[in-house]
């Protein structure tokens, strides 16, 4: 087998690559309104209430009717997941990933269908969507191949008289939780580990990006996993999600979004349901409020463009988007004015055109985001966006800037999950560090300074006050 190796991204500044993904994107269009049922156990059920995905970027065009299934529906999907269970965890490890790397080869070949749908669900341009498959294409290959690894002779120490081994065994039945800003790569990823591991899941793919939970399953079943080992289940997250998570037979739960959801998932499985032997595992990624730190003695130019691209790539719609940014005070007057002018740069449009920005991902979203522009216009100075762009009929909301905001600030505490930077001024390195530790958060950061020994301190002292990454 070969050696691991990232997926590479494909280059849309190249006319020819960015014609065959608008291509896929024309054709994609052409099947927008359809109906997917939810797949339990390999059959088709419907149900009575639907959730309905539209394009972000034009909320009149429906992606697609799904299901919207209760607490019924989930209890049929947790009994196919168990009797699915008790074959599939026999089942060699050899052969459990070679689903995963089939799965993989498939995806290469739809790569473009892929990336057409999610520009379309959720609103990514050519290269995030494009990033996002090919992080699911990695995941699968990845996993595949430390699965292998896992199931091989795994070292132990040795005791006299005594023959032991180490072996990794399934679990059962897990709820696998994706969210919809990174819907394809993430939902592969968290699926793709339980179920090569020799588990049973049911999958609940966001309300908001149903389509990409859809297209997942059809792969793995065009590469034939049995039926009920992946079960596609859009439903309503207050009922059925509820459901299966408290269900006494689940085993673990993995979860990636919002920090209120994720503890609530957290204590609801930390609760003994009766008939419940065994305590739930799980796994939450739960939101961020990453800060970048600019030096005294960082290059101001490449601090602006590294800001703007991390705050906003993907209109700040990821728990490790750059939603603050902390400058010394002897830069910060050049930083904030070179800021303005590369945001005043950003084109927003319809992501279907491969520009830079497009729309928040829902009505919702954009609601939230607009009342936090509202709070951080009291907090702080505006100097870039501020308000919903006019002349166009999605939820897009401008790149918007604010400085001059104090460190306890709402918009420097809260997570916003949108094209908002808040800027706030620190005295020196040492109030700078304190600043960007100052949150309940602990994701990404990053620190720019051209002072080696003010890097070795922010490593230090970042990842051990907050688990943050530089």
């Amino acid at each position: 087998m070969k050696a691991f190796k990232n997926e590479v991204y494909l280059d849309f500044t190249k006319p020819a690559a960015a014609a065959k993904q608008k291509s896929a994107v024309d054709a994609v269009r052409k099947k927008f309104g359809k109906e997917y049922p939810n797949l339990v156990g390999g059959k088709r059920l419907v149900s009575k209430s639907k959730t309905v995905s539209v394009n972000p970027a034009e909320p009149s065009e429906i992606i697609g009717t799904f299901q919207k299934s209760g607490a019924d529906d989930a209890e049929k999907a947790m009994k196919a997941a168990l009797k699915a269970f008790e074959t599939w965890k026999t089942v060699p490890m050899k052969e459990r990933a070679q689903y995963l790397f089939k799965a993989a080869n498939v995806m290469r070949k739809r790569r473009l269908e892929i990336n057409a749908w999610m520009i379309s669900e959720v609103g990514k341009n050519y290269l995030e969507a494009d990033a996002d498959t090919c992080e699911a294409i990695d995941f699968l290959e990845f996993y595949g191949r430390d699965a292998l690894r896992l199931a091989g002779p795994q070292p132990i120490v040795p005791q006299p008289g005594e023959k032991n081994e180490l072996v990794y065994v399934p679990l059962g039945v897990g709820i696998v939780i994706p969210p919809w800003n990174f819907p394809f790569a993430i939902l592969a990823g968290m699926s793709a580990a339980a179920i090569v591991s020799g588990n049973t899941i049911v999958l609940k793919p966001s309300s908001d990006s149903p389509m990409m939970g859809w297209l997942f399953a059809d792969i793995m079943k065009e590469v034939g996993l049995p039926a009920g080992v992946l079960n596609y289940f859009v439903a309503s997250g207050a009922e059925a999600g509820d459901y299966l998570v408290g269900h006494p037979k689940t085993r673990f739960v993995t979860f990636t979004g919002s920090m209120q959801v994720g503890l609530h998932v957290n204590e609801l499985a930390a609760k003994t349901a009766p008939g419940q032997i065994w305590i739930k595992r799980v796994v939450a990624e739960m939101g961020g409020k990453d800060g970048m730190i600019v030096d005294s003695e960082a290059d101001v130019d490449a601090a602006v463009i590294g800001t703007v691209a991390a705050a906003f790539g993907f209109q700040g719609q990821k728990c490790s988007a750059c939603s603050r940014v902390i400058v010394d005070a002897k830069v910060y007057d050049e930083f904030v004015a070179k800021l303005k002018i590369e945001v005043d740069k950003i084109v927003i449009g319809d992501p279907k055109n491969d520009v830079r920005m497009g729309p928040v991902v829902s009505a919702r979203a954009e609601k939230t985001i607009l009342d936090y522009i509202a709070i951080g216009k009291k907090e702080g100075k505006l100097i870039a966006g501020g308000s919903k762009v006019k002349g166009l009929n999605g939820y897009y909301i401008e790149p918007t800037v604010i400085v001059n905001v104090k460190p306890n600030a709402r918009i420097m505490q809260e997570e916003i999950f949108g094209p908002v930077l808040a800027v706030c001024k620190a005295k020196n390195f040492d109030d700078a560090m304190a600043i960007a530790n100052n949150t309940i958060y602990g994701l990404t950061g990053a620190v720019f300074t051209k002072n080696a020994k003010k890097l070795a301190r922010a490593r230090e002292l970042i990842l051990r006050l907050a688990g943050m990454i530089i």
